[in-house]
């Protein structure tokens, strides 16, 4: 096997190195394999990351897995083993320097009183919770605890608009706390430790990574359930999807130049072609950018607020990608 990347790590305990570890890269015959050596107490294993053909897929399991060893406190030896340098101290750090205290000295008992108004007020506006606060701002203001609306804006992703709209509700829950901190809040700059946060940053992106790797797998098991010849419900069920969910990703497929025309013409068997040619025109005459005023075009107001709303707009979006494809032939023949 050839060698193509390979680099060291350590990790310290008490200043002295606990565990030593190397990530490598190597490919034979067209195959790569990744993989991860760690030695404790004398003892080497070696852990095979990933074994395939997809150079793309490996990038996403190496940059998951690697995250996962960093934030546990492994730290390369040779700058380089990451496709970015950590600036601690640089613009935009302080946000997240506070937000990563809170999520570490949490106030539990606060913090529930907080989700528990944002539910209601959520309900009774008819509004999303995270329109309202994220649980990120709902940390910073229980563990904070803001006594002053000058207070509250001093907290990050808490803007005007917010303190208008709900700044005294949440001043009348933190300020019947005693609390042992002040404002500003440089001190929680200074007590949080600068390997700690390091960590802590490397976890964020791990849910972030995992999440790309997720996305991906999921893109290459629909390619490889079309190439099989499965409908729409068939691979949401074997891909653990919605519905909706699958036919938005043939959406992306066709983006970036897969046909998947077999699968809209299964599909779209049982759509009458008068219906067809009615959406087609529509989109002519609209553009495609959006949905529903096409589907209030072609079905009515009546029926876009009707139960078989999601079914329509699957038979828009199916109707969509052809029209696109067509479009984009026009213009490439043009």
């Amino acid at each position: 096997m050839r060698v193509v990347f390979l680099n060291s790590l350590e990790k310290k305990e008490d200043r002295k190195i606990s565990c030593a570890a190397q990530v490598w890269i190597g490919e034979e015959d067209g195959i790569w394999r990744m993989g991860w050596n760690e030695v404790k107490d004398e003892e080497e294993q070696e852990h095979i990351w990933y074994e395939g053909v997809s150079w793309s897929e490996m990038l996403h399991v190496y940059r998951h897995r690697l995250v996962m060893k960093l934030s546990e406190g492994f730290r390369p030896v040779i700058e380089g083993i990451w496709d970015e340098k950590e600036d601690l101290h640089g613009r935009g750090m302080t946000a997240q320097k506070l937000v990563c205290y809170s999520e570490l000295n949490g106030n539990e008992p606060l913090y529930l009183e907080l989700c528990s108004w944002r539910r209601k007020k959520a309900s009774s506006e008819r509004k999303v919770p995270y329109l309202i606060a994220s649980n990120r701002l709902l940390r910073l203001i229980s563990v904070f605890c803001p006594q002053t609306m000058e207070e509250l804006l001093q907290l990050p992703g808490f803007g005007e608009n917010k303190a208008k709209e709900y700044g005294m509700e949440l001043l009348e829950m933190t300020q019947v706390i005693e609390r042992t901190t002040s404002f500003p809040l440089d001190w929680a700059l200074l007590e949080l430790d600068e390997e700690t946060f390091r960590s802590w940053l490397y976890k964020q992106k791990e849910a972030k990574f995992r999440a790309e790797m997720e996305k991906f797998t999921t893109r290459r098991n629909v390619l490889e359930y079309i190439n099989e010849g499965l409908c729409v419900e068939q691979i949401a069920i074997r891909a653990g999807i919605e519905r909706r969910e699958a036919v938005e990703l043939l959406e992306d497929l066709e983006k970036d130049g897969y046909n998947t025309d077999h699968l809209i013409e299964t599909e779209l068997k049982e759509m009458p072609d008068g219906e067809q040619v009615a959406v087609w025109k529509a989109y002519e005459e609209m553009g495609d950018t959006f949905l529903k005023p096409v589907l209030q075009r072609v079905y009515g107001q009546e029926a876009a607020e009707g139960s078989n709303l999601e079914k329509l707009y699957e038979r828009l979006r199916l109707i969509r990608i052809r029209y696109r494809r067509q479009r984009e032939s026009v213009r490439s023949a043009g």
